[in-house]
């Protein structure tokens, strides 16, 4: 099983395309900066990583959309 879940992500963003483009946002954060906000990471990958902070609500998704 993978952690976190497609499921459970898809429930914090809209679609999985948005989903995406957050988490490969995220990761590349993480590769030129290092500042994971989880203290023990499941994941070694960046991806990984940037999903498991979407899925511990430390990584909020607004949609620019919806903001007003």
């Amino acid at each position: 099983m993978l952690y976190p879940s497609i499921d459970m992500l898809t429930e914090k963003v809209e679609s999985k395309y948005t989903l995406v483009t957050v988490a490969s946002k995220r990761a590349r954060q993480l590769r030129e900066n290092n500042n994971l906000q989880l203290d023990k990471p499941k994941s070694k990958k960046f991806v990984g990583q940037a999903l498991e902070e979407l899925a511990s609500d430390l990584l909020v998704y607004e949609n620019p959309e919806t903001r007003k």
